[in-house]
């Protein structure tokens, strides 16, 4: 499993050298964007808003805009060495709370910690430690640029970091149009939604659910392609040396042909052909 980030948890004075690891993946089928008449990629490219250019990457840089179109630009060293300098910091459990007292409005993504090494003892004294309270530990940590908050609890055997959301990245739920506010609901109607409640109530099992969109997005990929409903980019058609050398020289000879007058010079006449006499000697 790849490591996504390396560093160490501290509750007090226990010290715990870990790795991140992604604990969860986007299976989203990706569709590719083609041109309708060649079926070649689409390709996306940078072009400046005001050069009407393509920008390279090495001519790109970051900045925060304070006020429209006005900019405080950021120096990737200047951002690199803030990031290093928090990243290398131990990430300290600040609190410790009941899991339950956390809305899952709040929960990012997950990642799993395996200890790293020398950390196998401090790893297992945490895990336990939180199995036998129940609670899950709060702490504070950078990934990628971010400071965030980390819910740590126990999943299957195993320390999962949550990230979760700042208060103020939660936006009002007052702030949500059209909510009723009373509750205008009759006995008889609120008794035979709470019996179909209990009717439909279970254990909960994931492996009993499938995204059904995308199996069937699947199946329908792998039908069109047994029945050869497919299509092949067309190659870019690029002119041979020898048009291009053609074309050059008919270029030149163009560039240095003189230009024609209205009137052609007329020819001048041929000068006579003298008559030449021979003489035959008679024999004698």
């Amino acid at each position: 499993m790849h490591t996504m980030w390396k560093g160490s948890i501290s509750f007090g004075l226990v010290n715990i050298p870990i790795k991140l690891h992604t604990a969860t993946e986007d299976k989203d089928i990706k569709l590719r964007t083609l041109h309708n008449k060649c079926h070649a990629p689409i390709k996306y490219e940078k072009i400046c808003s005001v050069c009407e250019e393509e920008v390279k990457p090495e001519d790109i840089v970051k900045a925060y805009e304070y006020t429209k179109g006005k900019f405080v630009v950021l120096d990737n060293d200047d951002l690199e060495k803030l990031r290093k300098e928090n990243e290398d910091k131990a990430v300290e459990i600040i609190d410790f709370v009941k899991i339950e007292q956390i809305d899952p409005i709040y929960f990012d993504r997950s990642y799993y910690m395996s200890p790293n090494e020398g950390g196998g003892k401090a790893y297992s004294l945490l895990r336990k430690a939180l199995q036998e309270t129940g609670k899950v530990g709060l702490a504070k940590i950078i990934i990628r640029s971010k400071e965030q908050m980390a819910v740590i609890r126990v999943y299957e055997n195993t320390l999962v970091m949550e990230t979760i959301h700042y208060p103020d990245e939660v936006r009002n739920a007052s702030d949500v149009p059209s909510v009723p506010s009373e509750d205008k609901v009759t006995k008889k109607e609120l008794d035979t939604a709470i019996m179909l409640i209990d009717q439909l109530t279970t254990n909960f099992n994931p492996e009993k659910y499938t995204d059904e969109y995308r199996t069937a997005l699947l199946e329908l990929i792998e039908s069109k392609r047994k029945e050869k409903e497919t299509v092949t980019t067309k190659a870019k058609e690029t002119p041979s040396n020898v048009t291009d050398l053609m074309a050059a020289l008919q270029a030149s000879i163009d560039r240095t042909r003189p230009e024609r007058t209205s009137e052609a010079p007329k020819k001048k006449a041929a000068a006579p052909k003298k008559k030449t006499i021979s003489r035959v000697k008679k024999e004698a």
